[in-house]
């Protein structure tokens, strides 16, 4: 073997991987270690084999779904053409397995995969077909998720179905584009698109592999000059042709002349050339509009001229969020641009793999969110939310220096475990000003180099000599608070400090920066890469940072897609996500935790769509009008006036009074409301639970004259009124809903004066000025309250229903919701102090509706002004960003 460790044990762990798949079943860990040292044996490996069995383990485990799709049911098309056309030679798709299997790749997700594509191309045209068509299609994905092997996945079957000219358009910056290309390079062409070393790679190490033309190389994006001088046309090639572009005006302006002076016949059209665009930036719609280049109205109105060229096309957007632009945004789109990429033939919704580290562990569920976030509360006295480039910086905080021991502590322990061959990274976004992130490097480079001149004279001394250094009692002291939990003493920590320390390199990564965040070049020289990342908007689009562990951004917290595509930190963390920590702002963590369940339950609306055989078209009205699309359009509305007008339906939602007033009138008013209808039992029979008590089939109007007495703070009235008139409604279909008196014992519970006991929120925020409190990510009922009183049986078919989804996964509110089927009214009151000496009581409620009613909306009247308000109106937009290529 060569002395390349880091290379040497990817292959093995590749050929340990493939040994395994060969096995009926799958192996034990004590199998796998056996089988990792016969084959040790057999190669000559010397290295560690713990990080290896860790990482084939996590392979094995593996399991993703093959997801979900939506379709037009009215729509003349065959989704199973490809299984019937027995002239197909799957060899793209089976060379783009076999380099994922070599790439350490379990074989049930390379299957699922494969699966995947298969449907997906089963949506679009038979290539084959006669005359002139066009498809239109979105997939939803999840960030970080492995949406680039899917559509590479889709790009390979669709070659060898006979699509031969293909666009990938992959976002807006050179190192993003650049990223794309090397994946295609490897994943489909065989062959590097680097002029200086054109030598086979990836699938192209295939005997006789069939390499596909490309027109773009990991330098440059399309140049019609290029294109030009090698006097090439697109029926000239026998082969499929790629192109890897940036979405900018000027480039998809000169393919487009390209294409119709060179290749389109004397109709303007190209009519016997099938074509595939994948548009991997179909959410990039809040981009600088200063930016004429990047203008997305213009960017997507010369995606629809390119379409048009062809006779034959089809178009797929990939986004990592069911709130697509497409849906909620369609101010992106001149009229006739949005019904020519709107997805109306089909939507489909991948499954994450069950290793995903995505936004319900960081977010979601309570036990490991709260381990991985770290609120930030006091960047705001060093570098504030509204700075500007030419402010003055003068000292970064406490919290930031913070995260750097952390993942120096981290990068410890992760060479510790075995993994010092693996790449490790940390992530800073605090600016959008190319300035001020350079300013941030010069405080980083200087304390971490105070930081690596303690360790090295400290590590190796006992600890009542090195505890009197600063440093290293402050990375004793992160040790102690964050990573005491993982099996490791501090002097086993402390002594190993120096190895994680020398090799640690920071990078600014920016348009205008010369360093490269590299890690296939470090990867080659046999360096396993341990670096900071400091950064704006280039980190922020699609850019993976490999073996993220700490992440600290403070930045807006309401452009909705620019905040998606920030969140580096989701993805896979094999062996070390116990380690991983991510710093937000506390309004960035409550918006992301309320945005996030939401689109985990349109992710389930889509699978419960499917079976009602709904069309995109109707999901896209849905997600149109549902509550939160408000929300995260707000601050684009600004300028628009005070009070705009919507339509929103909430089939299938939670609707809670997450905004309370501090007015403590107000709020007794409330608790004497509450009293008074549960001394009427609500008109029917009061039962306790665990939790309280509950009242079912009351009578809806009954609730519906409860919530018109209930106070509200004047920014949530809208929304109350708005509930109210959706319950009124539906009532014709729901007659009756459940109550729910949600108490905790012990907390002022007093059942015989009718007073619930206090559930301590203390995470909520105070906002002094609108005299409110914000109760944390946005919620109210703690997870799981929906099924408080529902019976064994009841709760068994949320649990059955949740795991068709994934064998793993709990039942949540929603199943709970689906199974209940009718309106739930959940009373609660909070004490958002949760001090040892409070007496807050603010009385709040949540009602959940029953799901289907998908063509039934309410007028909301929005006091726009209020909405940023209580959301937080601190943003700053991508029209300030200054980080983008000339």
């Amino acid at each position: 073997m060569n002395q390349n460790k880091i290379l040497n044990e990817k292959n093995f762990t590749s050929s340990l991987v493939m040994a395994l798949s060969l096995l009926p079943t799958a192996p034990t860990k004590a199998e796998v270690e056996e089988k990792a040292k016969q084959l040790a044996a057999v190669f000559g490996y010397t290295g560690d084999i713990t990080p290896v069995v860790t990482e084939v383990m996590v392979a094995i485990d593996t399991r993703m779904g093959t997801g979900v799709s939506l379709i037009d049911v009215e729509a003349e098309h065959d989704n199973e053409w490809h299984l019937k056309r027995d002239n197909i030679q799957w060899t793209y798709s089976d060379a783009y397995s076999d380099f994922l299997r070599t790439g350490g790749w379990g074989s049930d997700v390379i299957q699922s995969l494969s699966d995947v594509g298969d449907k997906i191309l089963g949506h679009l045209q038979d290539p084959t077909s006669v005359g002139s068509w066009d498809r239109r299609g979105l997939v939803i994905g999840h960030v970080q998720s492995g949406k680039t092997a899917n559509y590479m996945g889709v790009i390979s079957k669709a070659a060898d179905a006979g699509y031969k000219f293909i666009i990938v358009i992959a976002g807006i910056h050179n190192n993003l584009r650049k990223q794309t290309q090397e994946r295609i390079d490897e994943g489909f062409v065989g062959r590097s698109s680097n002029p200086e070393n054109r030598v086979n790679i990836g699938v192209g190490l295939t005997p006789d592999y069939p390499h596909p033309a490309t027109l773009t190389n990991i330098h440059d994006d399309f140049r019609k000059h290029t294109a030009n001088s090698s006097g090439w046309k697109i029926n000239d090639f026998s082969k499929p042709i790629v192109l890897v572009i940036k979405k900018n005006v000027s480039t998809l302006e000169t393919l487009y002349d390209w294409l119709k002076e060179m290749n389109a016949a004397g109709n303007g059209q190209i009519s016997d050339i099938p074509m595939l665009v994948i548009d991997d930036e179909a959410d990039n719609a809040s981009i600088n509009t200063n930016k004429p280049d990047l203008d997305p109205t213009k960017t997507n109105a010369w995606i629809r001229s390119i379409l048009g060229l062809f006779a034959k096309s089809c178009y797929i957007g990939y986004t990592a969020t069911p709130f697509a632009n497409i849906f909620i945004n369609p101010d992106a789109y001149d009229k006739d641009v949005y019904e020519e990429l709107f997805p109306r033939d089909f939507i489909y919704c991948l499954d994450a793999p069950s290793t995903y580290f995505g936004p319900d562990k960081v977010f979601l569920d309570e036990d490991s969110s709260d381990k991985i976030l770290e609120p930030i509360v006091d960047c705001e006295n060093y570098l504030r939310f509204a700075h500007k480039k030419d402010d003055l910086v003068t000292e970064l905080p406490p919290s930031l220096y913070n995260a750097v021991n952390q993942f120096v502590i981290a990068r410890t322990i992760r060479n510790l475990r075995g993994q010092s061959n693996k790449h490790c990274s940390m992530m800073i976004n605090v600016s959008r000003f190319v300035v001020i992130q350079n300013r941030v490097r010069d405080f980083i480079s200087l304390y971490t180099n105070k930081l690596k001149e303690a360790v090295k004279s400290y590590y190796a001394m006992p600890e009542a000599i090195s505890s009197q250094n600063s440093y290293m009692r402050s990375l004793k002291t992160t040790f102690c608070n964050d990573y005491a939990h993982c099996e490791l003493s501090w002097e086993e920590v402390k002594i190993s400090l120096n190895n994680a320390t020398e090799n640690l390199r920071i990078f600014v990564v920016n348009s205008k920066s010369d360093e490269v965040l590299d890690y296939k070049k470090y990867e080659n020289d046999g360096t396993a890469l341990t670096a900071i990342a400091i950064g704006g908007l280039s980190l922020s689009r699609g850019l993976t940072i490999e073996g993220l562990c700490i992440s600290y951004m403070y930045r807006n917290t309401r452009m909705y897609d620019t905040l998606m595509q920030m969140g580096r930190w989701f993805g896979y963390r094999p062996g070390f996500e116990d380690l991983c920590k991510v710093h937000l702002a506390k309004d960035s963590i409550d918006w992301y935790s309320h945005i996030a369940e939401s689109s985990e339950e349109l992710r389930m609306q889509i699978k419960r769509m499917r079976r009602a055989q709904l069309s995109p078209k109707q999901f896209g009205l849905y997600v149109k009008a549902h509550d939160n699309s408000l929300l995260i359009t707000a601050p684009n509305k600004m300028r628009t006036g005070e009070r705009l007008t919507f339509n929103q339906n909430f089939s299938g939602k939670l609707i809670e009074s997450y905004i309370l007033p501090t007015d403590d009138h107000i709020n007794a008013k409330n608790e004497k409301l509450i009293a008074q209808y549960w001394k009427e039992g609500f008109g029917g029979e009061v039962k306790e639970t665990s939790k309280g008590w509950t009242i079912q089939n009351v009578a809806v109007s009954k609730l519906e004259d409860f919530l018109t007495s209930f106070y509200t703070h004047p920014s949530f009235a809208e929304k109350k009124s708005a509930a109210i008139s959706y319950l009124r409604l539906i009532s014709d279909e729901f007659q009756t809903g459940d109550v729910l008196l949600i108490s905790i014992k012990g907390k002022g519970e007093d059942a015989l004066q009718y007073k619930l006991g206090v559930q301590e929120r203390s995470s909520a925020k105070l906002l002094e000025k609108e005299k409110a409190w914000r109760a944390s990510k946005l919620r109210v009922a703690s997870r799981g309250d929906e099924g408080l009183d529902l019976t064994i049986e009841q709760r068994q078919r949320a649990q059955d229903m949740a795991s068709n989804e994934d064998k793993d996964k709990k039942a949540s509110d929603f199943h709970y919701r689906t199974i209940r089927n009718k309106p739930l009214l959940m009373i609660h009151v909070i004490d958002p102090e949760a001090k040892e000496d409070s007496e807050k009581r603010v009385p709040a409620f949540g009602l959940s509706f029953p799901q289907g009613n998908y063509d039934r909306e309410v007028e909301v009247v929005a006091n726009i002004i209020w909405v940023n308000k209580m959301h937080g109106d601190v943003i700053d937009t991508p029209d300030e960003e200054d980080d983008y290529d000339e």
